[in-house]
């Protein structure tokens, strides 16, 4: 066995320049040939952008890429293709190592259920938000009725559903509205000639709106009486709902600022 000479300062001197020489070089090929080895140290890869895609086509993108993937959520979206990819994370373009994990939600493979909510009375402003608070799809189907815009029933595939009934999230109803006009076709009453509180009477009477306009004093004529009207009571029949309009002698009533006439 070969013995190193340690007789001399020299000698010394030299054999821990041997000991520190051989630790650098142990030091420099761990961390900057094996630990970049065995890390892909610079070897990095772009995720790509997945999202819309079908099941295949994403693990054949991922495949390609030496990545793997795990489908952690699934959500329900009316505009996308069941078991498509809505989101990932890394998002497309992200730089990451081989075999790192892309985590992705995709699209539900059926809707969820809706409970129709009791709207039948109500407005078609208010139906109409609550019915898309729920992702449900609104048309509208105008009915002569003289409850104007209130939605009458509720129609799903063609057939009348009720409150409380479920149908799919996504789904398309129809909502079967008042148009503010009835069925029913009524004389035209002659409203020449009364006070205009009485005018306003007859007319509701006989399902009639009135369109009070005030023309100012009237010579020979009361304030407050009506002068004409449109249309004339020998105009015929209208429809129930419809508005007649009045004109008034006189001026408007002004209101007091406590709100009193």
């Amino acid at each position: 066995m070969a013995k190193f000479n340690t007789n001399t300062k020299t000698d010394v001197v030299a054999h821990i320049a041997i000991i520190v020489a051989i630790f650098l070089i142990i030091f420099l090929t761990f961390f900057f040939v094996y630990l970049p080895w065995s890390t892909n140290h610079g070897q990095s890869i772009a995720v790509p952008d997945l999202k819309g895609m079908t099941l295949e086509e994403m693990e054949n993108a991922l495949d390609e890429r030496d990545l793997d993937f795990e489908i952690n959520d699934s959500i329900f979206d009316p505009k996308a293709k069941p078991l498509t990819v809505l989101i990932q994370y890394p998002k497309a373009g992200a730089t990451v190592k081989e075999g790192r994990k892309i985590y992705l939600t995709v699209a539900s493979l059926s809707a969820p259920l809706a409970t129709l909510p009791d709207i039948i009375g109500r407005s078609l402003s208010s139906a109409k938000n609550q019915l898309l608070n729920l992702q449900l799809i609104c048309d509208v189907e105008y009915v002569p009725d003289i409850a104007t815009n209130t939605v009458l029933k509720v129609k799903y595939n063609g057939a009348e559903i009720k409150p409380k009934e479920k149908i799919p999230k996504g789904s398309r109803v129809t909502l079967v509205v008042a148009d503010g006009y009835g069925d029913e076709m009524v004389d035209v009453p002659n409203l020449v000639g009364l006070p205009v509180d009485e005018a306003t009477v007859a007319a509701e009477g006989v399902g009639l709106s009135i369109n009070i306009i005030y023309e100012g004093p009237v010579d020979g004529i009361s304030d407050g009486t009506v002068t004409r009207q449109k249309p004339t009571a020998d105009s015929g029949k209208v429809r129930s709902g419809e508005t007649i309009d009045i004109f008034v002698a006189g001026n408007a009533p002004t209101t007091s600022p406590d709100g009193q006439l």
